[in-house]
C-alpha cells in the first residue's frame, strides 16, 4: 500500500486542470501527483466510457480477469499495462474500444485462504476485490469501469446457474459415478487439468492426488472435440493451437471387440488395425471394472498387490516410454477376434483407464512398449508387417518394428503394403478395418485423449448447480423464474469430506418441480472456469437484469477482437471457452463460431531470485511502494521496456531508475526554456525524418505487440530531440510538429505525462487520449543515403554509403571502387556481385 505520508503530500502539489488559455507552465516534476490528478480527471469525465456508435468501427479488447488472492503484484500487471496502452493506440486510431474489467471471485483458492484466516469466504474475497480496485485504478488504465462483473455477485452467478440449465435441456450437462480425481487436503474433485507434474499433485496445494469414486456433473465437451480442433477462424499463437490439439488427442483406427472366456466383451482401440493378426496377449488398466471379475483365485493376492502399487503413480510415470514394464498375469484368457487364437490377459500400469477403453491389445512385433513386456514375461512375439529386403523372426527380434512394410502371417491380407500414413490413408489399416466391419467384429472409430468436463465441486464458495433431486422424478432444473439459486451465508464452509451446504440444516431442502413434493438441492457447487468461460459477455452489460447480456450490447461488440493473457491458460479456461460458446450457439443463445479472433499471450514475469512470483515462495514484488517512489508512468514503461512482451523475464527493481530517468528527461525537453538559436535547414529535415522513421516504427509495433522497441525508440528519438534543440530548432515549424507527435506517441504508454505535457505545456485541447494517431509522412522518412556492408566470400570486409535511390550498378560501381575491396581482389575480377534486397553487397572471387 501507498505510504499516507507520501499520499497527503503529493495530493497537496496536485494542481487543478487548466482550461487551454489558463494553462500554465510548471518545472516541477512530480509524477504522482500529476497521476491523481489526471486519474481523477478522466474518471469525473468518464473519458474511458464504452458505448454503442455505429459510425465507428468497434474494437473489443479483453484482458483476463485476475483472480481475488489478495494484493495485485507485478505478474498482474504485466498483462494489464500494455494491454492497456494498446488498447489506447487503437482509440487514437479511430476505434471505438471496449476495454472492460472484473474479478474472478469463486473458487478454491479464495475458500482455502479464507479457511486459513479464520473468516468467511466471502469477506475475504469482497476486501480483496477493494483492494485489487483501487490498485488497478493505480495503474492509470482505461478500463470502463462501468462494466466491472464479480463472478460471485448474486446478478453474475444468477445467468452462470441460467447457463448451466440450458445446457442440460441440450443434454450436454449429465451425472455419472466415476473414478474421479479426489484432493485429500482440500476435499475436493479435481479436473483432469488440476491435477499437475509427475507425482500427480494438486495444483493448488500440491498434495497427492487419490482416485474416488462419486456421483458427478460433467459437460459433454467431447461432443466438440472435432470442432475445438478447428482453428481457421482465429488468430492465435500456433502454440496455443498444439497444445489445445495435443490435449484433445484425436487419433483414427479402429474399434475392435475381444471376448473373455467368460463370455464378456472387450472392446478395445486400435491405431494399428492391420497388426491384429499379431496380437499375442491382452493388457487391462489395473483399474479396468472387468479385472476382478475375470481374475482367477489363483492370482487374485498379486493382482490386488499390483492395483494398489499402480494407483501411487502418476499418469505421466505409468506412461513414461524409458520406464520398466511391469505387470500381472490375471488366470483369464481372450480370444483373438480375426484368427481365434487364444491370447492371455494381463494388466500393466501403463495401461491407463483414461484412455480408450482401458484395456489394449498387445502386439510386442511393432509396439515398443508391447515388445519390452513380451520379452520381460517371456510372451510370444509374432511380427505381420515386414520390411522390404529383411525376414523377421519373434524370436530373434532385438526390437520392435514400427515402421513401414508389407503384411506377414496375417491370413487373406498378406502380401498388403502398410505405410507409414496414419489412419484410413495406410492402405493396410483401410483394408482390414473395412474387413472387420463385413465381419462384424469391429468398426471404424475415432478416439480422444480428451475427456468431458468435470465441473462438481464438494465446496462451498463456488456457483450452486441448480437442480433439485425428487425420488419419484429424479434430476430436474431449478424453474428458471426461481433464479437465482443463493448460497446461504450462515453456513460451515471449513472442509468436511462431504459439501458444505449439504450439511446446512434447512438450505438443501425444497419441492420437487414436477410433483411439489418435499426434494432436495445438489449440494455441490460448480467449478470456478464455469464462471471464467462467460464473462466476456458479461462484460457487455453487467446489470442487464432480463438474461445474460443485452442483445443489442451483443450485436455490437462481439466477437472479442484481441484477448491477453497467460499461455498457462490453453488447456483449462481458453478450451472451456471456446467449448462453451459452440455450445451456447447450438442453443440458440450466441452467434458465431468463436468467441475471440485474436489472442496473445505474454510471457512470466518471474521473481528476483528467478522463481515464478508466488507469495508462498516470498518473491512477490508489489507496485504500491514503487508507484509511491517513481510513479505509475515508470512503472508501466519499465514493464514495456525491460522485456520481450511474449517472453518475460525476472524482475529488477533497479531496472525502473532506467525508465524514471527517460520520463524526466521527456519532462525537461518540453519544460525548460529552449537554447536561443536556429537551426539550419538539414538539421530540421534530419529532424523530421527520425520522428516519422519513429512513429512508422512505432506504430508497426503496436499492431505486433512488440512494446519494448516502442519505448526503445521513443527514447532514441528523444535523443534526437535534444540534439536538434541544441543546434537551435526549438521553435521551428519541424519542432513543434516533433513535439506534438512525440507526445501522441507516448500517451498509449504513459498516459499521465502525456496528457500533462499535452494540456499544460503544449497547450493542447484535452485530452490527448481522443486525439487522432498521426499518420507517417513516408517521403520525409524516406532516408537521402543508406549504409551497406560488403561481403567478401562471406566475411564482412568494409561498409559504404550510397543515395537511398541509387540503382544496382551504381551501387556494385562503388563498392568495387572500395580501397578494401581492391586490396582482396588483387586486381583480379570478381566472379559475381550481388546487392542483396539493398541491404548487403556479396563479392565472389
Amino acid at each position: 500500500m501507498i505510504p499516507a505520508p507520501k499520499v497527503e503530500r503529493a495530493l497537496a502539489e496536485v494542481k487543478p486542470v487548466k482550461s487551454e488559455t489558463s494553462a500554465r507552465r510548471d518545472n516541477a516534476f512530480n509524477p504522482l501527483a500529476m497521476e491523481h490528478k489526471w486519474q481523477a480527471k478522466w474518471e469525473a469525465d468518464k473519458l474511458h466510457r464504452a458505448v454503442i456508435d455505429e459510425t465507428r468501427p468497434k474494437h473489443y479488447a479483453l484482458t483476463m480477469l485476475p483472480y481475488t488472492s489478495g494484493d495485485l503484484h507485478f505478474g498482474h500487471w504485466y498483462p494489464m499495462a500494455p494491454s492497456d496502452a494498446r488498447a489506447r493506440y487503437k482509440r487514437m486510431n479511430g476505434y471505438n474500444v471496449l476495454f472492460p474489467i472484473g474479478f474472478d471471485a469463486f473458487g478454491l483458492p479464495g475458500e482455502n485462504a479464507a479457511i486459513k484466516r479464520g473468516i468467511h469466504p466471502k469477506e475475504w474475497t469482497y476486501k480483496n476485490i477493494d483492494n485489487m480496485r483501487r490498485q488497478l485504478k493505480t495503474m492509470g488504465t482505461m478500463f470502463d469501469w462501468e462494466r466491472e462483473a464479480v463472478t460471485a455477485d448474486i446478478e453474475y452467478y444468477k445467468w452462470t446457474e441460467w447457463f448451466f440449465i440450458q445446457l442440460f435441456k441440450a443434454g450436454l450437462a449429465y451425472r455419472k459415478l466415476s473414478a474421479v480425481d479426489w484432493c485429500p487436503k482440500d476435499n475436493t474433485t479435481l479436473a483432469r487439468e488440476q491435477v499437475i507434474g509427475e507425482n500427480r499433485v494438486c495444483e493448488r496445494c500440491g498434495t497427492p492426488v487419490i482416485k474416488k469414486e462419486l456421483e458427478q456433473w460433467f459437460f459433454r465437451a467431447t461432443n466438440y472435440a472435432d470442432e475445438l480442433l478447428r482453428f481457421d477462424e482465429i488468430d492465435w499463437p500456433e502454440r496455443v493451437k498444439t497444445l489445445q490439439t495435443n490435449w484433445i488427442g484425436r487419433s483414427e483406427g479402429a474399434s475392435v471387440v475381444f471376448k473373455t472366456e467368460t463370455g464378456d466383451d472387450v472392446e478395445i482401440f486400435t491405431t494399428r488395425p492391420d497388426t491384429l493378426w499379431g496380437a499375442t496377449f491382452m493388457v487391462f488398466s489395473p483399474e479396468h471394472p472387468l479385472v476382478d471379475k475375470i481374475t482367477t483365485p489363483e492370482q487374485k493376492a498379486a493382482v490386488d498387490e499390483y492395483k494398489v502399487q499402480a494407483a501411487r503413480q502418476s499418469d505421466i510415470e505409468r506412461e513414461a516410454v524409458d520406464k520398466e514394464k511391469t505387470g500381472v498375469f490375471t488366470g483369464a484368457y481372450a480370444i483373438n477376434p480375426v484368427n481365434d487364437e487364444r491370447i492371455p490377459i494381463w494388466i500393466a500400469d501403463y495401461v491407463l483407464l483414461s484412455y480408450g477403453t482401458g484395456a489394449i491389445m498387445a502386439v510386442p512385433a511393432h509396439d515398443e512398449r508391447d515388445f519390452a513386456f513380451a520379452r520381460k514375461y517371456n510372451l510370444p512375439v509374432i511380427p505381420v508387417i515386414q520390411p522390404a529386403g529383411v525376414e523377421l523372426n519373434g524370436d530373434t527380434m532385438e526390437a520392435a518394428h514400427e515402421h513401414e512394410g508389407v503384411m506377414i502371417n496375417s491370413g487373406p491380407f498378406n502380401g498388403t503394403p502398410a505405410t507409414n500414413d496414419k489412419g484410413m490413408k495406410n492402405p493396410a489399416i483401410k483394408a482390414v478395418t473395412e474387413w472387420l466391419e463385413q465381419k462384424g467384429i469391429g468398426k471404424r472409430a475415432v478416439n480422444y485423449r480428451y475427456r468431458d468436463w468435470l465441473i462438481s465441486r464438494q465446496r462451498y464458495w463456488g456457483s450452486p448447480i441448480p437442480m433439485i433431486y425428487c425420488n419419484v422424478h429424479g434430476w430436474n432444473p431449478v424453474p428458471e423464474d426461481q433464479l437465482p439459486v443463493t448460497l446461504p451465508d450462515d453456513v460451515e464452509w471449513k472442509p468436511t469430506g462431504e459439501s458444505p451446504l449439504k450439511l446446512h440444516p434447512t438450505w438443501k431442502n425444497t419441492t420437487c418441480p414436477v410433483c411439489g413434493e418435499p426434494a432436495t438441492r445438489e449440494t455441490d457447487t460448480m467449478d470456478t472456469f464455469m464462471c471464467s468461460s462467460w464473462y466476456h459477455l458479461r462484460y457487455l452489460s453487467p446489470h442487464y437484469d432480463q438474461g445474460p447480456f443485452d442483445e443489442a450490447e451483443y450485436n455490437y461488440w462481439m466477437p472479442v477482437d484481441i484477448y491477453t493473457g497467460g499461455i498457462e491458460h490453453a488447456t483449462m479456461h481458453l478450451l472451456y471457452t471456446r467449448f462453451f460458446h459452440k455450445a451456447l450457439r447450438d442453443a440458440g443463445i450466441v452467434e458465431g463460431n468463436e468467441p475471440m479472433v485474436q489472442l496473445r499471450n505474454q510471457g512470466i514475469i518471474l521473481g528476483e531470485d528467478g522463481d515464478k512470483m508466488s507469495k508462498s515462495k516470498g518473491n512477490v514484488v508489489s507496485p504500491d511502494e514503487l508507484v509511491a517512489q517513481y510513479g505509475t508512468d515508470a512503472l508501466r514503461t519499465y514493464l514495456m521496456f525491460a522485456y520481450r512482451w511474449q517472453e518475460g523475464g525476472p524482475w529488477n527493481s533497479n531496472g525502473i531508475e532506467g525508465t524514471a530517468r527517460w520520463l524526466r528527461r521527456v519532462w525537461t525537453l518540453f519544460t525548460d526554456p529552449p537554447q536561443p538559436g536556429t537551426a539550419s535547414i538539414e538539421t530540421r529535415r534530419v529532424l523530421r525524418r527520425r520522428v516519422h522513421q519513429t512513429l512508422r516504427r512505432v506504430t508497426s509495433d503496436f499492431e505486433n505487440f512488440e512494446f519494448n522497441t516502442i519505448i526503445s525508440g521513443l527514447m532514441e528519438l528523444l535523443n534526437e530531440m535534444y540534439k536538434a534543440r541544441e543546434a537551435g530548432a526549438a521553435g521551428s515549424t519541424e519542432w513543434n510538429e516533433a513535439t506534438e507527435l512525440y507526445v501522441k506517441m507516448l500517451a498509449p504508454v504513459a498516459p499521465h505525462i502525456a496528457e500533462e505535457l499535452w494540456t499544460n505545456q503544449l497547450s493542447k485541447p484535452y485530452s490527448v487520449h481522443q486525439q487522432p494517431w498521426p499518420k507517417v509522412d513516408e517521403a520525409a522518412a524516406k532516408e537521402d543515403t543508406i549504409e551497406l556492408p560488403i561481403q567478401i566470400n562471406g566475411k564482412v570486409r568494409d561498409r559504404i554509403t550510397v543515395a537511398a535511390d541509387a540503382s544496382e550498378e551504381e551501387i556494385k560501381s562503388i563498392a568495387l571502387a572500395s580501397e578494401v575491396v581492391k586490396k582482396h581482389l588483387e586486381g583480379k575480377e570478381p566472379k559475381k556481385v550481388i546487392v542483396a534486397n539493398r541491404r548487403l553487397v556479396s563479392v565472389v572471387m
